[in-house]
């Protein structure tokens, strides 16, 4: 738990801006402004008021500033908060961070405080404070627009009606424990059977999203596979628009994996660019391929790089393409205009060589020809697997790794031979759901969840 002693912290960008915040939350937070303000007189709520900050020991004026406050309990974090937006000099931030932790009962906020603190007050639940960290650190639309979603309490509406429903439940179960020689209705067993039936499905089709929302946060994996000099790194240049990836003419340059971090229309990609695919009595080079082997096993989408230049190194690759792969022949530049189609072959005409994808994009890496075409044909790739369901999707591996408890348990309670022990399981599964929004049995992981927020939030 929180201690009881009054924090701060700076809660815009650090470094040179036209205007800084400070945030104080605490119950000593208006010693802000009676003692460094002047006039030292407290704002009305929630209306801006313009202040002289003072330097508390020696008087000297600090900056003008625009002063804040909000009384608890209708605040951020539910208790008193001041907040001091100054000019946002170096010199003037350090002076107002001298002043503020003269304070007694001051000290500076750690990583994510603040939001702790609203979770601790009661101001939102874990899913929501997860997701104050999730916007922070959102950097596509798509990222920021599921953060916000949660953020509004999307999921934990959802794990508060199941814990409900689930508290209904068990007090059923409680009613048939306690009170067995009373008349209960007849179809008692046969509605809770139903209801914790309903619940397990519900729960089974909320686990089984394909991890989109955790993948959404994370990134969308893409890897580029191919043979040899085919082009994949300098495609990958091309699609991160800077030169990431050493290009020469030279077979089994890249040895490593290399990772780019790429928004396509607004979705999160993590592009990684691999070793040629072949077999090499080179110890290094091997242990490139078998990076890209593993890194392709796992991939959310793999892009087969087809070399038109040199069709015979073209022939081991097919039997990496499945439905999670596109296909695309580099270097069109060397090929002729006529139209790709069936199979890839010398000059784009059809070989023997099988490939399954029955249109692969033709592009040329150096000229950026077919680009476009090859990002239009990934946004789509990508959104046909974010956009295909409207319910809140999980965001995190501790929220999955809670529910497959819970929904273990109700398994149980649905097999349990007695209601003694069909209600231990309801009571267990309660408490595998109660983690995720912070009901029970929390306090080992709230310096885990807050940890990777940043000061000031």
């Amino acid at each position: 738990m929180s201690d009881d002693l009054t924090i701060f912290a700076l809660a815009s960008a650090a470094g040179k801006a036209g205007v800084s915040v400070f945030r104080i939350s605490g119950a000593d937070a208006a010693q802000a402004v009676t003692r460094l303000c002047e006039p030292n007189a407290l704002p009305l709520p929630r209306t801006a008021s313009v202040r002289e900050i003072k330097n508390p020991r020696t008087g000297e004026a600090v900056d003008h500033a625009l002063i804040l406050y909000f009384p608890a309990p209708h605040s951020f974090t539910g208790e008193d908060v001041i907040e001091l937006h100054t000019h946002g000099g170096r010199a003037v931030i350090q002076a107002v961070s001298e002043a503020l932790q003269s304070l007694p009962r001051f000290r500076l906020a750690e990583a994510g405080e603040f939001t702790r603190r609203a979770f601790e007050n009661g101001k939102m639940d874990l899913t929501e404070a997860e997701a104050v960290a999730d916007l922070i650190h959102a950097e596509t639309e798509a990222q920021r627009k599921q953060a916000l979603r949660q953020m509004d309490g999307a999921l934990g509406k959802i794990y508060e009606d199941w814990r409900g429903r689930l508290l209904r439940s068990l007090a059923s179960l409680e009613a048939a424990i306690d009170f067995a020689d009373e008349e209960l209705p007849e179809d008692l067993s046969e509605r809770q059977n139903k209801e914790l039936l309903a619940l397990r499905d519900e729960m089974a089709r909320h686990l089984n999203d394909n991890h989109r929302g955790e993948r959404l946060r994370e990134g969308f994996s893409i890897v580029l596979l191919g043979a040899p000099n085919a082009g994949k790194s300098s495609l990958l240049n091309t699609l991160a628009r800077r030169d990431v990836a050493i290009v020469s003419p030279f077979a089994g340059t890249t040895r490593d994996v290399i990772e780019v971090h790429l928004d396509i229309n607004g979705y999160p990609v993590i592009l990684s660019d691999t070793a040629g695919l072949r077999v090499s009595a080179d110890a290094v080079e091997s242990e490139g391929v078998r990076r890209a082997q593993s890194r392709a096993a796992t991939a959310d989408l793999k892009i087969i790089v087809l070399d038109a230049a040199s069709p015979a190194e073209n022939d081991s690759l097919h039997t990496l393409i499945d439905e999670n792969t596109l296909v695309v022949l580099n270097k069109a530049d060397l090929l002729s205009p006529l139209p790709l189609a069936g199979r890839v072959g010398e000059g784009g005409v059809p070989s023997e060589t099988p490939v399954q994808n029955p249109n692969p994009l033709r592009l040329s890496a150096l000229t950026g020809e077919g680009i476009d075409a090859l990002l239009q044909k990934l946004a789509q790739e990508i959104s046909s697997r974010f956009d295909n369901n409207t319910a809140p999707p999980l965001t995190r591996a501790r929220h999955r790794a809670a529910l497959e408890e819970c929904a273990e348990h109700l398994d149980r309670a649905l097999q349990a031979p007695m209601a003694d022990l069909r209600a231990e399981d309801v009571r267990l599964a309660m408490r595998a759901l109660g983690r995720i929004t912070g009901r029970v049995d929390v306090e080992d992981l709230l310096d885990i969840i807050f940890r990777d927020f940043c000061i000031g939030k």
